[in-house]
């Protein structure tokens, strides 16, 4: 199983058991941006504990490795949990979404991008990518948040939106992030 392949089977399942998804995180500056190496998928959704049991039927124990309690505890914690394909070594993360305003409004803007000729899928917007890497850069990340900013940045160019990513940096304090990415 091939990271497309994998994708497409996330996203298959979370349609059709209603629950609202984003692919963000590198998946996403990829698309937007510039190339580069990813061996993980993350997801934020909105799911339920009544949900948990299809989804964990839909990644079978003889091909993936995902846990049943730690999915309902990351729905009762609002954090994440992990599902893994042993054999291609990718891994997902994903992550459950906090009924916040940003992720009201990073749901309202999802944009829908083909990942293969007849399949399209959900991803957070390039502003909402580059929000939350502003995010992880600041809570001790690495520089390589900076460089998939930059790089979606240098390919989208105008086409960004930077009233909306600076409204959120001064709501979540990312004003010497955000005056370091554009900078260079």
């Amino acid at each position: 199983m091939n990271q497309a392949e994998l994708l497409e089977r996330l996203a298959n399942t979370l349609e059709e058991l209603g629950i609202p998804y984003l692919v963000t995180g590198s998946v996403a500056t990829i698309a937007y941006g510039e190339p580069r190496f990813t061996n993980d998928i993350d997801v934020v959704v909105k799911m339920f504990s009544h949900q948990v049991p299809a989804f964990c039927a839909a990644f079978p124990a003889d091909d993936f490795y995902i846990s049943p309690d730690a999915v309902e505890e990351a729905i009762d914690r609002n954090s994440q949990f992990n599902i893994l394909h042993p054999t291609s070594g990718l891994k997902i993360d994903v992550m459950v979404a906090e009924d916040t305003e940003f992720n009201h409004s990073r749901f309202s803007r999802a944009k829908s991008l083909k990942i293969a000729p007849s399949r399209e899928v959900s991803f957070a917007s390039p502003e909402d990518v580059i929000i939350k890497k502003l995010v992880s850069f600041h809570d001790g990340g690495s520089d390589k948040h900076l460089r998939d900013i930059r790089g979606v940045l240098a390919v989208l160019g105008d086409d960004i939106d930077r009233e909306y990513i600076e409204r959120w940096v001064n709501v979540f304090g990312l004003l010497q992030e955000w005056s370091a990415v554009v900078a260079n």
